[in-house]
């Protein structure tokens, strides 16, 4: 047990320093400009390095990372988002006024959260997936949503597998997606500071990488109320869509799974077969 748990610590921390050593890498392909954050080359590097994959033809990393490194990870996922949960908590009291004072658009914002629900989870259905479904499908699976679902059914559990996934396809995916969007959303003719309010999603990744495209694209004299726009948009919509998630987006995604399930879960099935 020891022995495996150093193993795992020690594997972290050679992934993080040398995601660190990398840091922030941007770059153009002509309709805009892709920005890969540190935490992208973590997650791909983690996923390499397991069993399933590299570990098949290395047989030294199987002595490193075995099956049983991965199966303890899992836990110490609840255990690194716990001081993130407190960040949040920090965030409620100070700014609960700028909340109160930016009226409906912040939480018209969250909309788009619940919007996952009514799109998302027929397609997750359809696709054959039971409850983890519900964990996928409840808003779009940052920080905060990990947590709740991790609070409410554990991460090990179906719901909790779901979560994870999209987490994980978000963070390789929609920081690359969300790097373009930012770049090319300045042809729309929308103000940039309007842009950069919209790239909080909640997601500090995916915001990081929005934002800086956008600032890159805009004029140089708007760059650093950008990025201010975007990191205080961000810290808002973390507040309200945790808030989101638990009051609405839950007792959402749990009706209309039960609604749908028994209808689109067997055409899915039926598929699969």
């Amino acid at each position: 047990m020891n022995n495996r748990f150093f193993k795992l610590n020690l594997t972290v921390l050679v992934i993080v320093a040398l995601c660190e050593m990398i840091g922030t890498t941007q770059f153009s392909i002509g309709i805009g400009t892709i920005v890969l954050l540190p935490m992208l080359f973590a997650v791909v590097i983690g996923i390499l390095i397991t069993p399933d994959v590299l570990g098949k033809k290395l047989k030294f990393l199987k002595k490193i990372v075995s099956s049983e490194e991965v199966e303890m990870a899992a836990p110490f996922v609840m255990l690194a988002l716990l001081p993130l949960g407190v960040k949040y908590g920090t965030l409620v009291g100070p700014n609960i006024v700028k909340v109160v004072q930016a009226g409906p658009a912040f939480l018209l914002q969250e909309l788009g959260n619940l919007g996952t629900i009514l799109i998302a989870l027929p397609v997750a259905l359809l696709l054959g997936m039971k409850r983890e479904a519900v964990g996928a499908t409840v808003s779009i699976c940052r920080e905060p949503t990990l947590g709740v679902i991790g609070e409410r059914y554990g991460i090990a559990s179906p719901e909790g597998t779901g979560v994870l996934g999209t987490y994980l396809t978000g963070t390789i995916f929609g920081t690359i997606f969300y790097g373009l969007l930012g770049s090319l959303s300045i042809s729309t003719g929308l103000h940039p500071y309007a842009l950069a309010m919209a790239t909080g999603m909640g997601s500090g990744s995916m915001m990081t990488a929005a934002s800086t495209s956008l600032a890159a694209a805009a004029p140089p004299e708007m760059k650093d109320t950008i990025l201010a726009y975007a990191a205080t948009s961000n810290m808002l919509t973390g507040v309200t869509g945790l808030y989101s998630v638990v009051i609405f987006g839950l007792p959402l995604v749990n009706f209309f799974y039960k609604k749908l399930e028994p209808i689109l879960g067997k055409r899915g099935n039926k598929d699969a077969a």
